[in-house]
């Protein structure tokens, strides 16, 4: 499911996910979900489909454990026909409730400055841009190697 799902919208996740920049195989597929495996195993990273309304798996969204200060980071992407239905909104809402059963602190999501979709979800659900890194990736022709790091405080 994961290598359909990823090639039927490559073209749009190729300009943000580092993933998909190069293609996806088959195998890049089977070495993802071992790895989901591995990182569940070790509490590091909790991966999970995104479910749209209609029951198809439209997407995929994680919680990253290793981050400083007792904080988590959660990540999120959609495939092209599901974006623009608060989607995201909804899974990373998810996301930040698991993550305070977990214990966290806080969370954090960070996108490229470009990526204004990726942007507006926190903006969304209440988080605080705190810190652009500038110059952490290379441009590209639609990135900017901009940063923007939010974070949302448990309370």
């Amino acid at each position: 499911m994961t290598f359909a799902l990823v090639n039927d919208t490559i073209e749009h996740l190729a300009p943000w996910m580092e993933f998909a920049a190069n293609g996806y195989t088959e195998a890049d597929a089977v070495a993802y979900l071992a790895l989901c495996d591995e990182h569940w195993d070790s509490r590091r990273n909790f991966n999970y489909a995104i479910v749209a309304p209609d029951g198809r798996v439209v997407g995929s969204t994680g919680i990253m454990t290793e981050r400083p200060e007792g904080g988590v980071e959660i990540g999120y992407w959609l495939h092209r026909d599901y974006t623009g239905q608060g989607i995201a909104t909804k899974a990373s809402r998810a996301q930040i409730e698991a993550a305070w059963l977990m214990g966290a602190t806080h969370v954090i999501i960070v996108h490229d400055s470009n990526n204004h979709r990726s942007g507006a979800v926190p903006a969304r659900l209440g988080f605080t841009e705190v810190e652009r890194r500038v110059g952490v990736e290379p441009p590209t022709a639609v990135k900017t190697g901009t940063k923007v790091v939010w974070r949302l405080d448990r309370k």
